[in-house]
């Protein structure tokens, strides 16, 4: 029989700009919303794991089996804080390989083996606090050319709408957008795909557009069980028919 296999780590913003409301109720609501369904889809063979990030990675589960610790992962988050995504690109590859990934000097990448049956699905608006006040965050660049590497696809979700709105952040009312370009980046660097999420019915296919690249082997099957249970029968018929017929059993 075949079995498929792999290992799915939702990374979900959790920044204060998730708390927008240009996507019903909210940008963080949605998108957790979608996590869950996304979960629920999901057969058992298939390890599933949460990092939530906001300045740097927050490993909110390991990826496992158990679906629903996953689930109780994504329904715990709560928006606030700023966004780093090149650090939310390394606390989920740190969940793939168990073990803690990081830059090196001059965002120099280390090399942590081959995991092509290994997905990661960013949930965010695209916002990177991280390069916000120092221009464009090298880190992003560099931890998506460490997945790439490694065979890891990037599928990117992006919650929030282009004309955006007006978030408080820390008593502060800011403009926040999604920013497409950002996501399309990540997900075009690692070969996986950008899939937008503005309003309900495409929030309701993420679980079904997100194309996951499981590792599928064939298992033995014994049949010996169901051989003895089918033989069991045959002799039961025959004992019936026997009986039917002749009126004892041979």
């Amino acid at each position: 029989v075949s079995h498929a296999s792999g290992t799915v780590i939702l990374a979900m913003d959790v920044s204060g700009s998730m708390a927008a409301t240009d996507v019903a109720p909210s940008r963080l609501a949605a998108a957790k919303r979608a996590a869950l369904s996304f979960i629920g889809a999901q057969p058992d063979s298939v390890d599933i794991g949460v990092v939530a990030f906001q300045q740097g990675g927050l490993e909110a589960a390991l990826p496992t089996a158990e679906h629903t610790m996953a689930a109780a992962a994504v329904r715990r988050l709560s928006a606030g804080g700023g966004t780093s995504l090149g650090d939310a690109i390394l606390a989920s590859l740190s969940a793939i390989t168990h073990k803690t990934v990081a830059l090196g000097r001059n965002n120099s990448g280390p090399n942590i083996g081959y995991w092509p049956s290994a997905t990661i699905v960013l949930f965010s608006d695209g916002q990177d606090q991280a390069g916000a006040a120092s221009g464009p965050d090298t880190s992003l660049d560099a931890a998506a050319a460490v997945a790439q590497k490694a065979g890891v696809h990037i599928d990117t979700v992006g919650v929030g709408t282009t004309a955006g709105t007006t978030v408080e952040v820390d008593g502060y009312h800011l403009f926040t957008a999604l920013d497409v370009a950002t996501l399309r980046s990540i997900s075009r660097a690692t070969g996986g795909t950008y899939h937008p999420a503005t309003d309900a019915s495409e929030l309701d296919g993420i679980a079904s557009s997100i194309d996951l690249r499981l590792t599928v082997t064939h298992e033995p099957l014994p049949l010996a069980g169901a051989f003895i249970a089918l033989a069991l029968a045959l002799l039961a018929a025959g004992a019936v028919l026997t009986v039917t017929r002749t009126g004892r059993v041979v």
